[in-house]
């Protein structure tokens, strides 16, 4: 997710958080600034994209606690709580990843469940399933790659330069596995 995405998504709520405890517009500005300059700059830290909504949230809370620390105006900690409904979507990842093992051939959804969800090492799964061990490697790996594929064609994720997903999950609606 880029800075931009990043600010279309979330901006109108940090200026109403931040001006719901500031109460001055200018200085709301000028803390939403600070804000998403911090967000910019630090957003390929952060390890869970899940989590970018409460993370921005405590950039702006703790860019409002040094405003008023060098004006030298108290204000109760209390009043601190960030007042964020974090959406309980209806939609989660799991049902996504349902949706993305069903679609899998049965050649690769068999050993990898075998592998990635039993635990099972992979030569006890080429054992299981009467095949050789590089066959069940390959289809251990090939699930995997339909599985990340599932989700970026479901869900927009995408590849970070890692190779690990990474996005937010789509409205139901929006999502083309899970309809």
């Amino acid at each position: 997710m880029t800075t931009q995405q990043v600010w279309t998504k979330y901006a109108d709520d940090v200026k109403h958080f931040i001006l719901s405890k500031v109460k001055d517009t200018t200085v709301t500005d000028d803390l939403l600034q600070e804000t998403f300059i911090k967000v910019h700059t630090k957003l390929h830290t952060l390890k869970d994209i899940t989590k970018l909504k409460p993370w921005i949230f405590t950039i702006a809370r703790n860019k409002m606690m040094d405003y008023f620390k060098d004006t030298n105006q108290t204000v109760e900690l209390k009043n601190f709580e960030i007042q964020t409904e974090i959406k309980e979507h209806s939609h989660t990842e799991k049902d996504c990843l349902r949706g993305i093992l069903k679609s899998l051939p049965k050649k690769y959804r068999d050993p990898l469940f075998l592998s990635d969800i039993k635990g099972l090492k992979q030569l006890e799964v080429a054992e299981q399933l009467n095949q050789n061990l590089p066959t069940t490697k390959s289809q251990i790996q090939r699930a995997r790659k339909l599985i990340a594929q599932g989700f970026m064609d479901c869900c927009g994720f995408e590849l970070n330069d890692e190779g690990k997903l990474i996005g937010e999950i789509q409205d139901k609606e929006d999502c083309k596995v899970c309809k």
